[in-house]
C-alpha cells in the first residue's frame, strides 16, 4: 500500500504538505512534487515558513491537492527533511522535467531572485 501511495502522490501535479508550528497548529501548503526513488521530492525557497517549520519538526501530513491547496484525497503521515545542495539540484532537474516550460521558468526566476542557495529540497518519506 505504501508504494501505491508513493506512486499516486508522486504522479500528481500538486502535493499538500501539512507542517506544524511550535504550538502544534497545522499549516497546509500546496507544492510541486516529484518522485525520487522511495521518497518524494519538493523544492522551496530556503526562507519559507514551511522550511522553518520542517527544520523544527519533521513529522508532516501529505496528500494530493489542487493548485489552491484544496485536498483531493486522503492525507497520510510522513517525515520531511531538508536536503543538501546536491539533492536540491537533483530535485530541480526532476521538477524541470516534470513541469516543462513552466517549471523551468519558475526555477530560473527563483535562481535570479534568490541565487543558487536560495532554495532547498525537501525529502518526504512515507
Amino acid at each position: 500500500m505504501e508504494d501505491t501511495s508513493l506512486e499516486r502522490l508522486g504522479a500528481g501535479k500538486y502535493l499538500l504538505i501539512t507542517s506544524y508550528r511550535k504550538n502544534g497548529t497545522p499549516v497546509a501548503t500546496p507544492v510541486w512534487v516529484v518522485r525520487d526513488g522511495d521518497a518524494l521530492g519538493v523544492w522551496s525557497a530556503a526562507d519559507a515558513w514551511k522550511v522553518k517549520r520542517i527544520r523544527a519538526r519533521g513529522d508532516v501530513l501529505v496528500g494530493p491537492c489542487d493548485l489552491r491547496g484544496n485536498p483531493t484525497g486522503e492525507q497520510v503521515p510522513a517525515t520531511a527533511e531538508i536536503t543538501d545542495a546536491e539533492t536540491t539540484a537533483h530535485y530541480r532537474k526532476l521538477i524541470a522535467r516534470k513541469y516543462g516550460l513552466v517549471g523551468r521558468l519558475s526555477l530560473l526566476g527563483s535562481r535570479l531572485r534568490r541565487g543558487v542557495d536560495g532554495a532547498v529540497g525537501i525529502r518526504v518519506t512515507l
